[in-house]
């Protein structure tokens, strides 16, 4: 039996090294205190608040405006831009809580996760039949807490992109593409592993978005007063 398991174990050990994952053993012996905090992040992470925001505005279901995504992009064609913002600032916020928290009591294993959860939570809601929105603000919530330094280059480098071709899909994907090199070099291998996992996951959800940009078919930032976005 455990001549059998070695080989497992040892690939395992493998992939836990290379991608400077934490040690799965620790997570399994410790699964009492580590799923509640799992499920604790995704489930804040999974709070819907562009939906919820628009509804209490009485601008409806957000999922029948526009692209139909939850997120502060599909909230800002409404026209209300001091609604997406907020959006934008609470989504951020739920990413940037939970992580710190993690961070502050739980230690880095457990931060690692939740920093998965949070954002999976948010792309997949149990709510919303696990059809959410893109984890972008979310992801730079997450970022802030884990480095606010690569954080603020990251973000730079979103809005350059943004003012310079007006796709946000575009700024996110470049802007995510780079935080795991930020987050290695300006924090911690462990932290660049973890924007890794996490910006392929906004590549993943980003699939239409792509397609969109290559047909030009790819909706631009309009930052004004109507919900006629082009």
């Amino acid at each position: 039996m455990e001549d059998g398991a070695s080989p497992i174990i040892f690939f395992l050990g493998v992939i836990q090294t290379s991608l400077n994952l934490p040690d799965w053993k620790n997570i399994i012996y410790n699964w009492q205190i580590f799923i509640p905090i799992f499920v604790v992040g995704y489930v804040i992470g999974s709070i819907p608040f562009g939906l919820i925001t628009t509804k209490l505005s009485g601008l409806g279901d957000i999922r029948e405006i526009g692209s139909g995504n939850i997120g502060a992009t599909n909230v800002l064609r409404t026209g209300k831009v001091g609604l997406a913002l907020l959006t934008l600032l609470l989504d951020l916020t739920k990413g940037f809580t939970v992580v710190f928290i993690a961070q502050k009591y739980f230690g880095p294993d457990a931060t690692f996760y939740v920093s998965l959860f949070v954002v999976l939570g948010h792309m997949f809601p149990i709510w919303l039949k696990f059809n959410g929105g893109k984890g972008v603000a979310t992801f730079f919530g997450v970022l802030f807490a884990l480095t606010p330094t690569a954080a603020i280059v990251v973000l730079a480098l979103w809005v350059i992109v943004a003012l310079a071709f007006r796709y946000s899909s575009l700024a996110a994907l470049i802007s995510v593409s780079f935080a795991p090199v930020f987050g290695h070099f300006l924090s911690d291998p462990q932290i660049g592993s973890i924007l890794a996992i996490l910006a392929f996951l906004i590549w993943i959800r980003h699939i239409k978005n792509l397609r969109n940009l290559f047909k030009g078919k790819e909706r631009k930032i309009n930052i004004s007063l109507t919900s006629n976005n082009t």
